[in-house]
């Protein structure tokens, strides 16, 4: 068995029956067969893991940064989206049932939001870290009105932490993701769940209007981007991402409407709503405040009182 590593892509393919003594030079496919069994894979995972890690791809076109400077154009490369590979259960999203009501917002958004490293959280990506997995106590001032995790859940309960990530940086200079945000150990935290719960827009002290909670600036099958505010970016208020979620198909169905239509109107949720369920057992969560990513786990802010 031989090991087909192809450092232009990052992927590894095992070809059988080849005799490949050498490693073939510059960018092409290289192969080794020299190295049985284990040694031979780590090897290979090794090599994927550190292409992965050098490529820092810019997008295909320019977004403002959240401060209103103007990054430098790019090259015109292909975008990509920088996920950790986690193994989780799946099940069917079935509908909660839900109809979902629009609000104008304020200076909607131009351009393909899909592509805005603000918007779309898997545009930045995140990373896989170790760290404390539990409600961590932090100095500072209190606001009662900050939106509460405990609310995901229709039993408002404190779930159980299951994974923590750290969340890339966003260059605005070179329009292309840095290294993960160092200000926090935690930026993007997991939450366990059973199988096809509902989820629900965490309740906040904010009303965007008409006695809404919050906008939907992005909506794909599995991740969210909520704003507690009127306007349609993150630069003042709380944004929410969720990640690893089935959203509703009602609400999905509805952003794309909106979206696709110029998002004069986007959909708006009321405090608790339900907005999809659980896939399987961890949805993630990142929030912000004025387009800072914080520690998703800090109890004074997220999970008051518990």
């Amino acid at each position: 068995m031989c090991l087909t590593i192809d450092l232009r892509d990052g992927m590894i393919n095992a070809l059988a029956g080849r005799s490949i003594s050498d490693w073939e030079v510059e960018m092409k496919p290289h192969y080794l067969c020299r190295m049985p069994g284990l040694s031979m894979v780590l090897l290979g995972i090794a090599v994927v893991m550190l292409s992965a890690s050098l490529a820092l791809p810019a997008l295909a076109a320019p977004f403002d940064s959240p401060l209103g400077s103007s990054p430098a154009s790019p090259p015109a490369l292909r975008s990509r989206a920088y996920l950790p590979l986690v193994i989780r259960p799946i099940v069917s999203c079935a509908s909660t049932g839900e109809a979902y009501g629009t609000l104008e917002p304020i200076d909607p958004a131009a351009g393909n939001v899909a592509q805005h490293p603000d918007v779309n959280l898997a545009v930045r990506g995140y990373v896989p870290t170790v760290a404390a997995l539990g409600p961590v106590d932090y100095a500072g001032d209190v606001d009662p009105n900050a939106p509460q995790l405990v609310t995901l859940f229709g039993d408002r309960r404190t779930p159980l932490f299951t994974a923590a990530y750290r969340v890339y940086q966003w260059d605005w200079n070179c329009n292309c993701r840095g290294g993960p945000i160092a200000k926090w150990d935690v930026t993007l935290l997991g939450l366990r769940t059973p199988p096809g719960e509902i989820v629900h827009l965490p309740v906040a002290g904010y009303d965007v209007g008409g006695g809404y909670g919050a906008l939907v600036l992005y909506a794909e099958p599995t991740r969210l981007t909520l704003k507690y505010t009127r306007e349609d970016n993150v630069i003042a208020g709380y944004t929410l991402h969720l990640e690893n979620i089935c959203v509703d198909a009602n609400l999905l169905a509805l952003y794309r409407q909106l979206n696709a239509a110029g998002r004069s109107k986007l959909p708006a949720l009321r405090p608790g709503q339900p907005i999809g369920r659980a896939p399987g057992s961890e949805i993630d969560a990142a929030i912000r405040d004025s387009g800072a990513f914080l520690d998703p786990r800090s109890r004074k802010d997220w999970w008051q009182g518990r």
